[in-house]
């Protein structure tokens, strides 16, 4: 019974972490368009699923705990679903639960693999408004030509296209 719900908690949470995959590929979308209103959107959605993930997780938790007491083991252990699987002598349930932790395991590195990129672009996005804004501001510092290192005062500094004092 208690691996049952422990199966059961462990299917639902490869579905919420899909969803989560699929909003990364919203966001990718979003930030590659430029829609903050829409990557915003996604971000609220993103933190609805996070609360659902940690409930579930502390379910699982809970579930793999009463496993492990339905078993005979007593202690608190917190042990990964490879070493659970070896406390399962049903073929069928060690095989689903097998199973299922190479399907959500499969999913985890998918979203891993997504969120690394969503956040290359959003650096990227950053570097380019920076660079974006020091071409029309331009750089206190920031010399258009060369100028002899002794010839300092003749020279006006150039403000960028933009000028942020007038």
């Amino acid at each position: 019974m208690a691996l049952t719900t422990l199966l059961e908690l462990l299917e639902r949470l490869d579905e919420a972490h899909i969803q989560m995959l699929d909003l990364a590929a919203s966001k990718k979308q979003s930030i590659m368009d430029n829609k903050v209103d829409a990557l915003i959107e996604i971000l609220n959605r993103e933190s609805k699923f996070m609360k659902l993930i940690g409930q579930l997780e502390e379910q699982r938790a809970q579930a793999a705990y009463a496993f492990l007491q339905g078993v005979g083991i007593r202690s608190n252990l917190q042990l990964n679903l490879s070493e659970l699987s070896r406390l399962v002598f049903d073929p069928d349930d060690k095989s689903r639960l097998l199973h299922i932790q190479q399907k959500l395991s499969g999913t985890l590195q998918q979203l891993k693999a997504a969120n690394e990129l969503n956040q290359k672009l959003i650096e990227q996005s950053l570097t380019f408004i920076d660079y974006s804004l020091d071409l029309l501001v331009g750089r206190p510092n920031q010399e258009i030509t060369y100028h002899h290192p002794s010839d300092k005062g003749s020279s006006a500094k150039r403000p960028g296209l933009f000028d942020a004092r007038g």
